[in-house]
């Protein structure tokens, strides 16, 4: 079977912090999977006009080629959380993602988490990586806030995003619906991403929100 190879990053991991982290996850997804809480994963990707190159299957002796659109467009962003087994929600904008943005979503997420410690007495942990937009001055003064509500952050150590679920979805997503699609513009973009989180979740029995940036 052919795969892409992709970068490692080991070699700038702390392997000390890692060990460490690695064992308290592994205690949330156990708390997780006894039904003491509930367990999200967050992490931001991005989706362009344009199309990777990747492998397809062809006829012997003839070149599959792919015609990239004359309009590179802007980069399509996602914010998304998966809570493995139950629900995949998500936001989209064509920008980059700010502080500000981050905090509405999360924000968003605290009502939710505050529901449902209203329902169960369960709190909502939320793991993601050490991102600038995730540790920011202004982010940080939201934490006491969002645990009041029953949501709190995990955050996973640098360089190492094997240990957030939901970046095997970027990659599906990518790899299994999108691949070798081209697309005219950022709204056609935006209509087949949002058919592309469709179809996957709903394949893994998944409940899909969006949230719609104000």
């Amino acid at each position: 079977m052919w795969k892409r190879t992709r970068e490692s990053l080991k070699s700038k991991q702390n392997p000390q912090q890692l060990e460490i982290k690695r064992n308290d996850l592994e205690m949330l997804e156990l708390a997780a999977s006894a039904g003491e809480i509930y367990l999200k994963y967050l992490d931001e990707s991005g989706f362009n006009l344009w199309a990777e190159p990747l492998y397809t299957w062809a006829k012997i002796g003839k070149q599959k080629r792919i015609e990239q659109p004359k309009n590179k467009g802007r980069r399509l962003n996602i914010c998304g959380l998966l809570e493995p087994g139950k629900s995949f929600e998500y936001g989209l904008a064509l920008k980059s993602f700010k502080s500000g943005d981050y905090i509405k979503l999360m924000d968003w997420q605290a009502t939710l988490a505050s529901e449902r410690l209203k329902e169960t007495g369960k709190i909502t942990v939320v793991v993601q990586d050490g991102g600038s937009i995730h540790v920011s001055k202004l982010t940080k003064t939201n934490h006491e806030k969002w645990s009041a509500q029953g949501l709190y952050i995990f955050l996973l150590p640098s360089y190492s995003p094997e240990l957030n679920r939901i970046e095997n979805e970027w990659q599906r997503i990518k790899q299994d619906e999108l691949a070798g699609r081209m697309f005219e513009d950022e709204y056609e973009l935006c209509l087949a991403v949002i058919n592309a989180i469709e179809s996957r979740q709903k394949t893994n029995g998944l409940e899909v929100t969006r949230y719609r940036f104000n």
